[in-house]
């Protein structure tokens, strides 16, 4: 559909323009039956435990977001507005590639595949070129490296001049964001196991440079594509106040999708520390350290050079008689602190 063919920008239009686009069909499509078979092989397999509904509905709703971004009227104005060719690469970018990745396919895959398969894929997961490419530093370095090659180079007026990169571009942005939030979000069984602070860390990181592409293009001062002024509509704002907005949009909305993005990570993180039953971290250690100390003394008293009797009274004792652990416990902590204190 040309631009000349489009009316005025509004919700209705975004919502009722459609266009149809071959691949990202074949894609959707082919994923999200690939997808279903295995739900429903590991249904038949292991009807006690099925697949997590949870799952399905993110990865099913992540390619409805590639849906979105490329077909409806978002994908049908993308060539025109500026700004909405930011909208676009926001979901492209932050919001399906988080979805896809907790629907976890590759175990699910694994779940699903006998051998060969199942044996195929372990390799694939744990060979050189995966654990190279899901590197944390890699998916940081590749995020940042597309967002301001696409938006702050000439390139943005390669892709307005040629649908082939432009479909290209869209393809980046779905790699770039799987691979940037597939350790920090995901749980699949690759090599990197990222600890929640670091994982919190690497997704604060990304917001500044958000930040500084978007104020960056607001901050133009003349139309730095200039493709994006061939064949443009009547009403269609200027290019410049296009930019303008496009910059606002990739500041404001990138910023809110990460900090989204940090707080889930976050959620999950205190989900995973109130595991212990509510005790809390500090109770944890203490009767972590106070059990270590329990089997130290029965090892000792299991030593080759105690007498028997001894061994089994000590033994009882350790078993039976907590007051004199807890006491003996207490005695460790007093020694720890005087220590200190000298």
């Amino acid at each position: 559909m040309g631009s000349e063919a489009l009316p005025p920008v509004s919700a209705l239009e975004l919502v009722g323009q459609w266009q149809f686009a071959p691949l990202v069909t074949a894609f959707v499509v082919l994923a999200g039956g690939l997808y279903l078979w295995g739900v429903l092989r590991v249904r038949r397999r292991h009807p006690a435990r099925p697949w997590p509904l949870p799952r399905t509905a993110a990865f099913l709703g992540g390619l409805a977001v590639v849906v979105l971004a490329t077909q409806s009227g978002v994908g049908s104005y993308d060539d025109v507005l500026f700004w909405d060719h930011m909208v676009q690469h926001l979901l492209l970018l932050m919001v399906a590639p988080p979805l896809l990745v907790v629907g976890q396919p590759a175990t699910l895959l694994l779940h699903a595949s006998r051998n060969p398969v199942h044996t195929w894929t372990k390799k694939l997961l744990r060979s050189h070129v995966v654990t190279w490419i899901t590197w944390p530093v890699f998916g940081v370095v590749l995020y940042v490296g597309v967002i301001v090659g696409t938006h702050l180079t000439g390139f943005m007026n390669l892709v307005l001049a040629n649908e082939t990169v432009h479909g290209a571009e869209h393809v980046l942005f779905l790699v770039a964001g799987y691979l940037y939030f597939l350790p920090l979000v995901g749980r699949e069984p690759i090599r990197w196991k990222v600890s929640y602070p670091s994982r919190i860390f690497l997704l604060f990181i990304a917001m500044p440079v958000d930040a500084f592409t978007g104020l960056a293009l607001g901050s133009e001062s003349s139309n730095p594509f200039p493709n994006l002024a061939i064949g443009r509509p009547a009403w269609a704002p200027s290019p410049l106040s296009d930019v303008h907005i496009g910059g606002a949009v990739m500041w404001v909305g990138g910023a809110g999708l990460m900090f989204v993005v940090m707080l889930t990570v976050f959620f999950a993180w205190s989900r995973e520390t109130r595991s212990d039953g509510g005790l809390g971290w500090l109770e944890v250690a203490r009767r972590t350290n106070f059990a270590a100390q329990v089997s130290a003394r029965q090892d000792a008293a299991a030593s080759p050079g105690a007498p028997p009797s001894a061994t089994a009274a000590s033994h009882t004792e350790s078993l039976d008689d907590d007051e004199e652990h807890l006491a003996a416990y207490n005695a460790y902590l007093a020694r720890l602190n005087q220590q200190h204190d000298r």
